[in-house]
């Protein structure tokens, strides 16, 4: 089976460029034989750099490059030349990338806007030339500083998608299908589960030429934040989303059970998920009859709006995206 192109996950090794060191050099010339200092300062070494960019959405591009080392800065010259600066080397990355000691598992800092860049590892300082040591009683310096070394270190790339509704539900449950309803992204569908091993984003469009970005997270199961199933590996892009949208299907045996037992891996993961917006959605709903919702109505939960949909027929659809949407203006 081919690999997939989605990768939310790198380490990579980055090493900054060194500093130039300075010159110690004398003015020297014909008619002038003991001139003063002239040694140039060195180059900075060069920055490693990470981008922000909305164009990409995974970190492939990352996953075979893992030893990344910027240039040094040139050595300071004669006639007060400065070093050369090393080129910095600009990393893009998705919207929404996670950067993380390696050693530590400390975050460093996080990519959230489009075009935003930040300093992974900063280049050496370059040496002061000789020039710069010139006193009154020391007009002669026959010395000159060396660059200062890069930064150097092992860091941890996981990115965590960006998006207004996060679809949250146990495989099967009909996420995809419904992604594919409300939105004209195409995601694998099949009548079995773990179809969704990767997520899958779509825009809904809505009344007045407004929009909101949905989510397909692959399925969770009870145990998933152990890592049972695909475990945490895709927890992590629920983190980002405004609202969660909890889908259960119609053929569970105990609808409110199974919301409950989503709900617990979510705050088991991480309780602050639980101070997002909530809305439930119960799926496949063209399979039963409205007095079969209304009983199921009754024993759903109280405190979190609810909606019965059918993606195959259409049922709720519009009622769901007026619920979502209003969910998201709080």
């Amino acid at each position: 089976m081919a690999e997939s192109n989605f990768i939310d996950y790198v380490k990579i090794y980055c090493a900054s460029g060194h500093g130039g060191a300075g010159s110690m050099h004398l003015h020297r010339a014909k008619y002038i034989p003991k001139g003063g200092p002239d040694g140039g300062d060195g180059g900075r070494g060069g920055h490693i750099i990470l981008r922000a960019n909305a164009q990409f959405w995974t970190l492939i591009h990352l996953k075979y490059r893992k030893h990344i080392k910027a240039d040094d800065g040139e050595k300071g010259g004669a006639a007060l030349c400065k070093g050369k600066n090393g080129a910095d080397i600009i990393l893009d990355v998705p919207v929404g990338t996670v950067v993380k000691d390696a050693e530590t598992d400390e975050v460093i800092f996080d990519l959230t806007e489009n075009g935003q860049e930040r300093i992974l590892c900063r280049g050496g300082k370059g040496g002061l030339g000789n020039n710069n040591f010139k006193t009154a009683t020391n007009q002669t310096p026959r010395y000159a500083q060396p660059g200062e070394d890069g930064q150097e270190g092992v860091y941890i790339l996981e990115l965590k998608l960006l998006a207004d509704v996060g679809l949250v539900g146990f495989p099967n449950a009909g996420k995809s299908t419904l992604l594919s309803t409300v939105t004209s992204a195409k995601p694998k569908i099949a009548s079995y589960a773990f179809t969704t091993l990767e997520p899958n984003l779509g825009i809904v469009r809505y009344h007045d030429d407004r929009s909101f970005v949905m989510a397909d997270i692959p399925g969770i199961i009870e145990g998933a934040h152990e890592g049972k199933g695909i475990g945490t590996r895709f927890l992590r892009h629920i983190e980002r989303n405004s609202v969660l949208l909890f889908m259960v299907s119609c053929e569970e045996e105990d609808i409110a059970a199974g919301y409950n037992t989503l709900l617990k891996e979510l705050k088991l993961y991480n309780p602050e998920l639980l101070t997002k917006q909530r809305v439930l959605a119960v799926t496949k709903c063209d399979i039963i009859d409205q007095d079969i919702e209304k009983d199921i109505a009754r024993r759903l939960p109280k405190r979190i709006p609810h909606v019965f949909i059918s993606s195959a027929t259409g049922e709720g659809i519009d009622k769901l995206k007026d619920m979502l949407w209003q969910a998201l203006q709080k």
